[in-house]
């Protein structure tokens, strides 16, 4: 099933990025997650001139917010114009950052139960002293278990939701890694698609990322220098570079006895931060040869990885990496790594029948369902009231300027002085007209109980806890109410939104 589906509009058209010359290197192939359909994406990556676009997002549970699937989907959309302009295979590809170890940030996921409320589970917190685990090997524990439980009770219909529920308990296991399971989950859903993912913790990618990542600490000092210059150009132009530099931090972590630990720059050498471990370069040297899945790049270093390792031109990225990326410029010029274009992410709102519903109850549109000054619940409360008492608290309003306008005046003329307690009063009259008409609306407000929770509920579908959609509720949810064809319509969407975004560029021949 499709639902309506209402874009976020875009502060500027998208550039067209230009395509590059480098190919497919078939040694990363392995680090491609399984999936139905990937045989044909391999196909295609090594067909001659084929290039790709890359994308990523944090790992989740459930496959995290929204965004995380639908940000996929723009890397489709994007290779999709890319390839009929180009005239040559433009393959999109995910990466799954497996080397991340914010455990805390990925473990909570929501949706909407089938009453329409708003459903959380959670995994366990990590103990504060606990070593920092890279997601790739953190396992996600019996907790998940009682997660896929509360989201399978959530449809009572499996008709609709037993597919879904299935494809999240086949990969969510116990003894998954956190990364693990979000890359089979997110593989499955999105190879049938073309969409690639790659394993970034992989030890194909580890072992051909660690000359890039050497010369990263070989240059640590001249790059923590571009990087504050960097920062501070883009200051000057007042925009928020979005990640702090300057520190003597390298833009490698080294995973050690409390994990995921990020290496400073030490006098000739290094230390990590947390554990205050000194080491070398020859040592790290040495790592990178012999141990190279110890070693991994911070969100700075990544996308400049990817242009590295892969033949991409364009990157997808969602509003906080466009800040970042291009504060990333200076890696890139200091790393001698072609940049591959930044490119915003689709971003949007789905819109289910129930909310379509209330919106024409009341002869509101999704604009005033997304905007949290609480206006639509006025102006309900307003129609609450008895006929013509607005009218009459408007009247009484006009009343009031007229009737004190001659008033300050005359006083004025008597005595200059007079003029501001005579504006006072005229003030407090309408102050007070004012508290009535909102007391009123309160206890109108009462009597519209019903009505007003039934906006608070759809309010709850379009912007749950006061934030965007996508950015909180998972597309499991939806898919497990809507059924699998709501993603292929979706990509469709999005599809089509980027050639609309991208359609005053003219083909290359």
């Amino acid at each position: 099933m499709s639902l309506p589906i209402v874009d976020t509009p875009l502060p500027e058209r998208p550039g067209l990025p230009e395509p590059r010359a480098e190919a497919w290197d078939r040694a990363l192939e392995p680090a491609l997650v399984a999936a139905p359909g990937l045989d044909a994406i391999i196909g295609r990556l090594r067909q001659p001139g084929a290039l790709v676009v890359t994308t990523g997002q944090q790992t989740g549970l459930f496959t995290g917010p929204a965004y995380t699937v639908s940000k996929a989907l723009s890397a489709r959309g994007l290779a999709l114009v890319l390839e009929r302009r180009w005239r040559r295979p433009v393959v999109p590809v995910f990466w799954v950052p497996a080397d991340d170890h914010d455990f805390d940030e990925v473990a909570t996921v929501s949706w909407l139960g089938a009453d329409g409320g708003l459903v959380t589970a959670s995994l366990p917190p990590r103990a504060p002293e606990a070593p920092l685990t890279p997601l790739g090997r953190e396992p996600l524990g019996a907790a998940v278990l009682e997660g896929l439980d509360r989201f399978e009770r959530s449809f009572p219909d499996a008709a609709t939701s037993g597919e879904t529920v299935a494809w999240l308990r086949r990969h969510y296991r116990p003894e998954a890694a956190v990364a693990g399971a979000f890359a089979g989950a997110m593989a499955q859903l999105l190879a049938p698609l073309g969409i690639g993912c790659l394993d970034g913790g992989h030890p194909a990618v580890k072992r051909k990322s660690a000359p890039l990542i050497l010369r990263a600490l070989t240059r640590a000092p001249e790059l923590d220098r571009a990087l504050l210059a960097q920062a501070e150009a883009l200051a000057a132009e007042g925009r928020d570079a979005g990640v702090p530099v300057g520190d003597r931090a390298a833009l490698v972590f080294l995973d050690g006895t409390l994990g995921r630990d990020r290496l400073v720059a030490d006098g000739s050498g290094f230390h990590t931060r947390r554990s205050k471990t000194r080491i070398s370069l020859q040592e790290l040297e040495r790592i990178a040869a012999e141990a190279p899945e110890r070693l991994s790049g911070n969100v700075l270093l990544r996308p400049v990885l990817e242009s590295a390792l892969l033949p991409t031109s364009a990157y997808v990225a969602g509003p906080g990496e466009l800040r970042y990326l291009e504060l990333a410029a200076a890696v890139y010029r200091g790393l001698e790594v072609p940049r591959q274009q930044p490119v915003p992410r689709w971003s949007g709102v789905l819109v289910e029948p129930r909310v379509t519903r209330v919106l024409a109850k009341y002869g509101a549109g999704l604009a005033e369902l997304l905007d949290d000054d609480g206006a639509l619940e006025a102006r309900i409360a307003r129609e609450a009231l008895p006929q013509g008492a607005e009218a009459a608290f408007a009247a009484l309003r006009a009343a009031i300027d007229r009737g004190y306008e001659p008033v300050v005046r005359a006083v004025a003329e008597v005595d200059p002085t007079l003029e501001r307690p005579a504006a006072s009063a005229r003030g407090q009259a309408l102050h007070a007209v004012g508290e009535l008409e909102k007391k009123a609306l309160q206890h109108a407000r009462k009597r519209s109980a019903t009505e007003l929770a039934q906006i608070a509920r759809v309010r709850l579908a379009v912007r749950p806890e006061g934030k965007p959609q996508e950015r909180v509720l998972t597309m499991a949810g939806f898919l497990a109410r809507y059924g699998g064809g709501l993603l292929g319509a979706l990509a469709d969407h999005i599809a089509e939104w980027y050639t609309r975004a991208l359609e005053a560029d003219p083909p290359i021949p």
